[in-house]
């Protein structure tokens, strides 16, 4: 008998989400089989057995959060085969029910020192009377928690009796194992008839506001969570500059008339991420990290694009950017593009990006400021081509402008050197030839 561990499918992955069981039990397994599809923070990705055998135990249903390296489910012999208790399975749970042991004096003290009043919403946070309570996920915990729920008093949906994600959100939506009234009242003064907001529930409050709560995925839970720490540990400082587009206009005409028999056609993003890589060449000082108060210098240079899918942002990297032709950055940019939109993305497309273009030109955006993606240095935000009035030679002129602006870590590069580098840009996009010298 064997075990299936919750895989590390990305570098910045804690959990999975078990999208589907491809395999069911009692199935036969091949090395090589696609077994169970996992939502990773990044995208929905395949994982494949590595043994043969069959399928005996699934330990998690589909739906359930599980940590990296959880037992997710067993392969034996035979489709016969008895499944063995797991430890590592089994430990939370054990474990669960071991700690209220531990906890069952506190709560005796309490109810000697503390008003008999008190003693409700002390068994509530603790859990039910018996000094057991359920097999829960961490996640159903959590949310339980956030929710304001009484865990003991939902019916868990998963293998033996476990309680997972979609019943804290099932039970959230009927109210029906809201804690008890003492321990929402005990946060309100006892002269006050009318609840204080605070005590409502979440599902009153929703009820008030005419709103319901949105199942999030993984993906935009880890979105949530990686650029919230962006901003708050990364110091950013933006640099902001228009450039006359009207050479890269007439360059990319001319590029897509001689790649016209090819099927190949070059967009204004492709010609940008190329002119960015041809600048940080030029300027390496940019395509660096700041890295547990280290500065690391990266040798090779990934651009990385920013693609927008249903469950958020994905931003898949274009590996040695300044070694490839225009024409295979356009390929492989649609190739990744498709395989964001599919949730098809591999753990190595999405890893391994040394700065960032985020472009939203396409939506009408004049301009707007990136969030850098760590541990990348700088993020360039490319706004859309709009002819404006311009002062050329002396004379008024319509020209096609577009404006870009550079978001970067001040903790590795310098506002001198961020402007040094988005100088020889801007220069690079004005005479377009440079692009591909």
């Amino acid at each position: 008998m064997s075990e299936i561990h919750m895989p590390r499918l990305s570098d910045t992955m804690e959990e999975g989400v078990i999208s589907t069981w491809v395999k069911k039990v009692g199935d036969k397994v091949a090395s090589g089989d696609v077994l169970v599809e996992i939502e990773t923070d990044k995208a929905v990705m395949e994982y494949e057995a590595y043994e043969d055998g069959y399928l005996v135990k699934q330990n998690v249903s589909e739906g359930d959060t599980v940590p990296i390296g959880e037992v997710i489910g067993l392969i034996g012999d035979s489709p016969d085969a008895v499944p063995e208790d797991s430890g590592s399975s089994d430990a939370p749970a054990a474990q669960e029910k071991e700690e209220p042991k531990d906890e069952e004096p506190k709560g005796e003290e309490k109810e000697e020192s503390k008003p008999a009043e008190a003693a409700p919403a002390a068994s509530a946070a603790e859990g039910d009377s018996s000094g057991e309570r359920p097999r829960t996920s961490p996640l159903a915990r959590r949310l339980a928690k956030e929710y304001g729920l009484d865990i003991t008093k939902i019916k868990g949906s998963g293998p033996k009796g476990r309680i997972v994600r979609a019943d804290i959100e099932a039970a959230a939506k009927d109210g029906s194992a809201a804690h008890d009234a003492p321990a929402a009242e005990k946060s309100a003064p006892s002269t006050s008839a009318v609840p204080a907001p605070a005590a409502q529930s979440a599902s009153t409050q929703d009820d008030v506001r005419g709103s319901e709560e949105v199942k999030t995925s993984n993906v935009r839970k880890v979105i949530a969570r990686r650029l919230t720490e962006s901003k708050q540990t990364v110091p950013h400082f933006y640099l902001r500059r228009a450039i006359d587009a009207e050479g890269l206009k007439a360059f990319r005409a001319q590029i897509n008339e001689q790649l016209s028999s090819t099927g190949v056609k070059i967009s204004f993003n492709d010609l940008i991420v190329k002119a960015c890589a041809t600048a940080l060449k030029l300027h390496p000082e940019v395509n660096t990290s700041w890295i547990n108060d280290t500065l690391v210098q990266h040798h090779r240079i990934n651009v990385g694009v920013a693609v927008a899918v249903d469950a958020g942002l994905v931003v898949p990297v274009l590996h040695d950017t300044d070694k490839a032709t225009l024409s295979e950055i356009s390929t492989r940019t649609r190739e990744l593009a498709g395989k964001a939109r599919d949730n098809k993305l591999k753990p190595q497309e999405m890893s391994g990006g040394t700065f960032s273009v985020s472009n939203l030109g396409m939506f009408g955006m004049d301009s707007f400021s990136a969030v850098i993606n760590p541990p990348e240095a700088a993020i360039l935000a490319v706004g859309a081509m709009r002819p404006e009035a311009v002062v050329v030679d002396g004379e008024v002129a319509v020209r096609n402008r577009i404006a870009l602006e550079l978001s970067v870590d001040h903790r590795a590069v310098d506002g001198a050197v961020g402007a040094a580098f988005l100088k020889e840009l801007a220069e690079i996009l004005e005479e377009p030839m440079r692009i591909i010298l």
